[in-house]
């Protein structure tokens, strides 16, 4: 867990997408959301790698200008993050 911890607090976004995406945390819902981003496994330990790689992807395409960037799919990816990265903590914590 260490490791996911050390990478988001290295996560270094634009104000806005973050300021989107803290924004959008209060309608995240799991079970819907989460289906749509990644496959496999629901466990917090197996979608915070799948979402990190999946955002990662992403801030290339942004970084590169890809007419293909998608702002708000960007967004989602990164509520899915912060709420799964939330959940897993409280997992190791309990």
């Amino acid at each position: 867990m260490s490791d996911f911890c050390m990478v988001l607090s290295n996560l270094r976004r634009p104000r806005l997408l973050m300021h989107a995406a803290r924004f959008g945390l209060g309608d995240y819902c799991r079970d819907r959301d989460l289906r749509r981003l990644v496959k496999g496994g629901l466990s917090p330990e197996q979608t915070v790698p799948s979402l990190l790689a999946l955002e990662a992807d992403i801030e290339a395409s942004r970084l590169a200008g890809e007419g293909g960037y998608s702002a708000a799919r960007h967004i989602d990816v990164l509520v899915a993050l912060l709420a799964e990265a939330r959940l897993l903590r409280r997992t190791r914590l309990a």
